[in-house]
C-alpha cells in the first residue's frame, strides 16, 4: 500500500484489511486440507480463526461504507473508531501469528508434513505484510 492518499488513507486501509481478513479466513481451510491428520484441537482452533477473520471482514465492508456514506469528510468520532478498529484487526492478525507459531511447534501432522510447513511460513509472512501496512498507515490518522 502506498502512503499518499491523504484523507483517504483511513479508507484505503479499511481496504486492505477487508482484503486480507478474507485471506487470513481462507489460510485456516488451506491449513486443514493440507495438513492431514491434523490435530483436533488444531482443527477447531482454525475453526474459530476463519469465523473471527469473516467477522472482522464484515465490520471493515461495514466501516468502508460508512466513509462513502459521509460525502462532507470522516467525522472525527468514525475517524477514532475507524483507529480503533485498525488496531484490533494489526492485534488479530498478531495472536494469528502468534497461533501459527504454535501450530508448526506443537502439531506433529505440520512436522511430519513438509509441504504444510512451508505454506504456514508463506501465510505467517503475509499476515505479517499486513501487521506492516497497519503499523504504517496508523501514523496518518
Amino acid at each position: 500500500m502506498q502512503y499518499y492518499y491523504g484523507n483517504k488513507t483511513p479508507l484505503r486501509v479499511l481496504d486492505e484489511i477487508e482484503f486480507w481478513k478474507h485471506q487470513e479466513g481462507e489460510h485456516t481451510v488451506v491449513i486443514r486440507q493440507i495438513a492431514e491428520n491434523l490435530e483436533e484441537s488444531f482443527v477447531e482452533e482454525l475453526k474459530e480463526w476463519e469465523q473471527a477473520f469473516a467477522q472482522t471482514e464484515a465490520v471493515a465492508v461495514r466501516y468502508i461504507e460508512a466513509v462513502i456514506r459521509s460525502k462532507r469528510g470522516i467525522s472525527p468520532a468514525l475517524l477514532e473508531n475507524i483507529r480503533k478498529f485498525t488496531v484490533y484487526a494489526k492485534n488479530q492478525s498478531l495472536s494469528f501469528v502468534a497461533f501459527l507459531n504454535q501450530l508448526a511447534a506443537e502439531s506433529e501432522a505440520i512436522r511430519n508434513n513438509p509441504v504444510a510447513g512451508v505454506v504456514i511460513n508463506h501465510i505467517r509472512r503475509e499476515s505479517e505484510y499486513l501487521i506492516g501496512i497497519i503499523t504504517a498507515a496508523l501514523k496518518y490518522f
